[in-house]
Parts: C-alpha cells; structure tokens; sequence
C-alpha cells in the first residue's frame, strides 16, 4: 500500500516512516501542508497520515481539502498531540477515519493503520478473485474472461488485478508502478503504458463490453464500468413495464 504521513517534527516523521516500511508499506513523507497538497493533486494515496499542528496550514484543513476534492474516500488517520474531546469530535466530524494521541506507540500504530486499510480495501487479498465475468487466479497467474483463458505475462496480471482491486479509483502513474514494479522510477513510464495498452487490447475493456481503461492526463489511469446498450435497454424495459 502507499501511505503519505505529514509531520513537521522529522524526528516524528522518521518514526512513523519506520514503522509504515516496517509493514512492507510504501511510505511517503512531507513536513507541511502545503506540501502535501501539492502531491495529493497529482498523486494518489491508499492512506494519510496527518499531524494536527503545523507551521503552515493545519492537519484539519488539509483534511477538508481530501474530503472536498478527492474521489473516493481514502482512509484518514490522525496521530497528533491535541487529545482534548472536543479536538477528537472536531477531527471526525471533518472526515478523520481514527484519531491517536502522542507519543507513538508503535504496534497500536501498526495495528491502527492495519485496521483502517483492511476496511477500506476488502477485496485486496492474496487468494482467487471475481468481478463481473472476470476470474483472477493468483495461484497460478492465470485470469479467465468468462470460460476463456487469457494469456497474461506476470506484470500484465499484476496490473490487471490491481486496477480491477481498485476499479472507479483514479491511480496515479507512481502509485501504479510502486504497487506493481515494486519501484519509484520514471524510466518505468514508457513500460507502464505500454502495459495498459496491452491488458485493453486482451482484456477487451471497452465500453461496449461494459468497461472504460482511461487515461487521465498528467494523473494516471482509472479503470471504469460504463453502461453498455444491452444494460440501458434492460432497464428501459423494466421502467416500462
């Protein structure tokens, strides 16, 4: 998973970004608001980590601003100093998915963060997986198209099953290369998009068959389900009836 944590005190950051590799997480830091803002923009997260007090903005409007202006709602977790009643009330009713106090307590962090991803994201997991027509067998790397094997290199199942894990969800180029390639590398660039082009072409994911792979310029990809003519038909029918 790709966390970005927020904290002005580096000795802080550093403890939560031991922890987060700890977890064979990707870790992603930053010691203001603004900062962060700037990455959230064109970057996408599975989780953020926010302290309260900061020397520019704080924790809570760069909270509001995910709350208003990202798709989707990636999970939120605050770990700060403020432990007042009122400060936790404050931070939940503006979208905060958990609160933790200071000083960090490294499991309960862990056991926090293992929490807030496991609600977020129920279909990642390491077994079989199905979706629509779609059937990925991660045991042996195979994905069937109703009865049909489809033939797919490692990387190409890799990304497939990523994208359908996270379908609706806009993903950022980097996002998609760290959770595939393992890396944080422009020169994956070229290959990423190679890919996609690859798992349209064999997956046949287009709207016609009910999906949309698209590319959304300076972001990443998105993969989508549209209404194809037969669903928008079926549906006239039965409003008519």
């Amino acid at each position: 998973m790709r966390i970005a944590v927020l904290d002005d005190d580096t000795l802080q950051l550093e403890v939560i970004r031991e922890a987060v590799s700890a977890m064979d997480h990707d870790c992603h830091t930053f010691t203001d608001g603004r900062g962060m803002l700037r990455s959230l923009r064109r970057e996408s997260y599975d989780l953020l980590i926010l302290d309260w007090q900061l020397p520019d903005i704080s924790g809570l409007e760069v909270l509001r601003w995910v709350r208003e202006n990202l798709e989707g709602q990636v999970p939120v977790l605050f770990v700060t100093n403020r432990q007042t009643e009122t400060d936790v009330v404050e931070g939940l009713r503006a979208g905060a998915d958990d609160f933790m106090v200071k000083p960090i307590r490294m499991n309960e962090l862990a056991a926090r963060i293992n929490a807030l991803l496991r609600r977020a994201y129920r279909r990642h997991g390491t077994g079989d997986f199905v979706i629509d027509r779609f059937r990925f067998e991660a045991a042996s790397v195979r994905i069937f198209d109703g009865e049909v094997l489809v033939a797919l290199k490692q990387r190409e199942f890799d990304l497939a099953l990523f994208l359908f894990q996270n379908l609706g969800r806009l993903l950022s180029r980097k996002h998609l290369l760290e959770a595939v390639w393992g890396v944080d590398a422009e020169l994956s660039s070229r290959s990423l998009d190679t890919h996609v082009s690859r798992l349209r072409s064999k997956l046949r994911l287009t709207p016609d068959r009910g999906y949309r792979l698209a590319s959304i310029y300076s972001v990443g990809y998105r993969l989508e389900t549209v209404a194809t003519a037969s669903s928008t038909t079926g549906a006239d029918t039965l409003e008519d009836e």
